[in-house]
């Protein structure tokens, strides 16, 4: 296997990996903090990096059926949260291709 890439994002305040402290995601690419994940409190957020996909699923959540990926950290491989693929709803099409990184899953470095 090759060399593993990691991203390391600019700014004052990121949010990295709770078990590894890689980078994986910047205070500016928080749309809403208003979300729930499987362990608490979670938030929405446009671009994340330095995780993998898992594989495609539906799944009734909250807001009602989705298709979704976990996401996991590429370095450590600890599961961050998920990705919205698809949402059935019309009223939920705007989390499409959007990320959820769970709050009890990550750092914040620089606050």
């Amino acid at each position: 296997m090759g060399r593993l890439y990691i991203q390391n994002l600019a700014g004052e305040k990121i949010f990295k990996c709770k078990f590894c402290k890689v980078d994986s995601a910047s205070h500016n690419d928080i749309i809403s903090k208003d979300f729930r994940g499987r362990f608490g409190r979670a938030y929405l957020f446009r671009n994340v990096v330095n995780i993998s996909l898992g594989p495609s699923e539906d799944r009734h959540l909250t807001s009602g059926l989705h298709t979704v990926n976990d996401i996991y950290c590429s370095s450590c491989q600890q599961i961050m949260g998920w990705r919205y693929e698809k949402a059935y709803e019309e009223s939920e099409k705007y989390k499409e291709g959007l990320y959820i990184l769970e709050k009890e899953r990550m750092l914040k470095d620089g606050w």
